[in-house]
């Protein structure tokens, strides 16, 4: 017997008494007990904040993003510990898959987002607001982490997922979480938690586990902290009128148990490959996690000339797939996750076979393989028909959250996509269809209703990632009954953890505070070249001011041969009445060209290693043959960068980061500019011996 603790406070600690007994899924056996009773919450939330909050608050992102990939890395290293210990929830091999290294992709792929963040512990927003007439007051918008902490309360089905894919979130923000798993798998998740402490990898404070119920700890919540939930609709929106959150307009993001539909289309006929797809991912959802999934499939919408054919092929499928033990061979689908759950399930199928028929399945007759079906949490695979989708609605309404979904007719595409809308909101609908426009017209009408929605054809089918996968680069949530909110979803995600605030003043000023030099700011010129500068010796502002490069109509006709671009602007014979120009014009590219020329230092190696790209090349104003060129060249914004081998010799490391570099074309006039550009040069650090 096991008692599952509480990680809080920088201890491991038992709740008073017992609040929830935890058994095997598949067995029946009472594996231990939970408590989290007796828990000081105000003094955990509160050491969230200054212990753990106060330490990732200092780290940049490209420091939390590394702190991300070595946790990865190192819960990669423990898996299969994980896997023993999920097999008690009565998950088989690949719904353990699912939960644990889908959970710590979710950590890598956090982790990655670090390219898109400067090298600060705070984010820089947009681009600047010009606010007076002469440039010297201006507006920008800085994003900086929530001095809070990250309460996610979290659903029975992912006992790893569920808690990884949030942490990644916030901690990439710089805010800490206190993590409360449901009581029913809490076990599972108090195993990784305690490799993650002893591991030390996250900072002490980040991370604290309540594996109990949990009973207060809301009351404690303030202004900066966010509170997520996963799980049912119900009691996600008693948890939304929580009065405190009220109070303190506590930042509350609710992903609840949807009512998903998959839609085949009118052209996927029997025989079709997008057809066979449909039985295969329809079959699927109803089976894998035993169905316990808040992407599962519960509506199935088919033409009503298809209706026979896929209930029989979805029949067959299922009836195909080996229930019990997944530790037996060709065992497909394990138990519900407790015998409290099997109930609740019970429930809402007898609930739904009041107003449809079931074709597969039964609630008592089913064979279950390598354990006893009384004892453990086992259910049968369910099939009901619906003819009557539009009148006999209880299928739109009620869902039984195990393997149990509902297939029904529909007879043009706008009634599918009614039909869709009649969940009320839902976290994802797939079509399934070899007709892109059909594809459009359905996602195009049926999106503001889904937070998601795939669609699956042959071409695309081999790499699909599924129906019920939520990707970590994309946003996971859904309107209506599926909560209003949006976890993940890449960059998008870790914003919601920041706080975004106006700032105004002097470019110069800006420049300072966001680390990223504004135009009208003072530069900083000095005798040595930025190209000799190593990344940590460059400071943003560092300026050239280059010398000019008179441009005459032989390089623009030199550059047109050269680059084959003879656009009728860039030869000096034409006839320039009505056009926009007034004479012979410089290619843009060759003005680009001559400024790369101008600022580039290449008479001997310096550390810098490569220029690997432009954004926000822009031409402003026509250069006509006679204009003298030169460049202000400024350094904008530096980003510490992973190291890469060196070619050369594979085993030395090249220690570099970006620096990207503010290149403003200027004529003799010096108002306004010609062309701005931004460039990006890879720039060797100092040597590290």
């Amino acid at each position: 017997m096991i008692e599952v603790k509480n990680y809080v406070c920088g201890q491991w600690v038992a709740g008073e008494g017992t609040e929830s007994t935890i058994y095997n899924a598949i067995s029946g056996d009472q594996i231990g007990s939970v408590s989290s009773a007796g828990i000081d919450f105000e003094a955990v939330l509160n050491y969230g904040r200054k212990i753990g909050g106060s330490t990732l608050r200092k780290m940049t992102f490209q420091e939390r993003g590394q702190m991300l990939k070595a946790l990865a890395l190192f819960l990669m290293e423990q898996k299969n510990k994980y896997y023993q210990v999920s097999a008690w929830t009565g998950a088989t091999k690949v719904d353990s898959w699912i939960d644990i290294e889908g959970g710590i992709g979710n950590l890598f792929a956090n982790a990655s987002l670090r390219r898109q963040f400067p090298d600060l512990p705070y984010y820089v927003d947009g681009t600047a607001a010009p606010l007076s007439k002469n440039g010297t007051f201006i507006g920008y918008h800085i994003m900086v982490p929530k001095q809070g902490v990250a309460v996610h309360i979290n659903a029975f089905n992912f006992p790893i997922w569920g808690m990884l894919e949030k942490i990644a979130v916030n901690l990439m923000a710089g805010v800490p979480a206190v993590v409360k798993p449901s009581e029913a798998t809490s076990f599972l998740t108090e195993v990784m938690v305690k490799d993650i402490i002893d591991s030390k990898i996250l900072p002490e404070g980040a991370l604290q586990l309540v594996s109990g119920f949990g009973r207060g700890i809301i009351d404690h919540v303030t202004s900066q902290d966010v509170v997520t939930f996963t799980g049912s609709a119900h009691t996600g929106k008693k948890l939304r009128a929580h009065p405190r959150l009220i109070e303190e307009s506590v930042p509350f993001n609710l992903e609840a148990d949807s009512l998903n539909a998959m839609v085949l289309g009118m052209k996927a006929a029997p025989g079709t490959e997008e057809f066979d797809l449909f039985v295969k991912e329809v079959t699927k959802e109803i089976t894998v996690k035993a169905g316990q999934k808040c992407t599962a499939v519960r509506r199935i919408m088919v033409p009503e000339n298809y209706l026979e054919e896929v209930q029989q092929a979805v029949a067959a499928r299922l009836g195909s797939t080996k229930i019990g033990d997944p530790s037996v061979e060709g065992v497909r689908m394990g138990s519900l996750v407790s015998r409290l759950q099997v109930d609740r399930v019970r429930a809402s199928v007898e609930q739904l076979a009041l107003s449809q028929q079931m074709v597969f399945g039964s609630l008592d007759t089913f064979d279950v393989v390598g354990a006893d079906k009384d004892k453990g949490a086992f259910f049968s695979p369910i099939l009901f028909r619906n003819d009557e989708p539009f009148d006999k609605q209880d299928v739109h309404t009620i869902e039984a959250f195990g393997p149990v979904s509902t297939i029904m007719p529909y007879k043009t595409l706008d009634d599918a996509i009614e039909l869709t809308k009649m969940g009320k909101g839902s976290l994802v609908t797939s079509i399934i269809t070899a007709d892109d426009k059909e594809a459009r017209e359905f996602v195009v009408e049926a999106a503001c209703m889904n937070g998601r929605i795939m669609v699956l054809n042959k071409d695309c089918a081999k790499e699909s990632t599924g129906h019920g996968s939520p990707m970590p680069l994309l946003t996971h949530g859904g309107p209506g009954r599926a909560g209003g909110g949006e976890e993940m979803g890449g960059k998008r995600g870790v914003l919601h953890y920041l706080q975004r605030t106006a700032i105004q003043g002097h470019p110069t000023t800006i420049t300072e505070i966001t680390q990223q030099y504004q135009q009208g700011a003072a530069g900083k010129i000095d005798a040595l070249h930025p190209f000799k500068k190593h990344f940590e010796e460059l400071n943003v502002g560092d300026q050239l001011i280059t010398e000019s490069r008179l441009i005459t109509a032989d390089d623009i006709d030199a550059f047109a041969a050269l680059s084959g671009d003879n656009f009728y602007a860039h030869k000096r014979d034409t006839n320039f009445e009505g056009t926009m120009f007034d004479e012979q014009v410089a290619h843009g590219y060759f003005i680009m060209s001559i400024s790369a020329g101008l600022f580039v230092d290449s008479y001997v190696i310096n550390p810098v290693l490569l220029n690997y790209g432009i954004d926000e090349l822009r031409f402003t104003k026509p250069v006509y043959a006679g204009t003298k060129i030169h460049i202000r060249f400024t350094c904008k914004e530096k980003i510490s960068s992973d190291v890469t081998p060196n070619e050369a010799d594979p085993k030395t490391l090249i220690q570099r980061g970006v620096v990207k570099w503010l290149v403003e074309m200027l004529d003799d006039t010096d108002q306004p500019l010609v062309g701005i550009a931004t460039i990006l040069t890879m720039v060797k650090k100092l040597d590290q011996n």
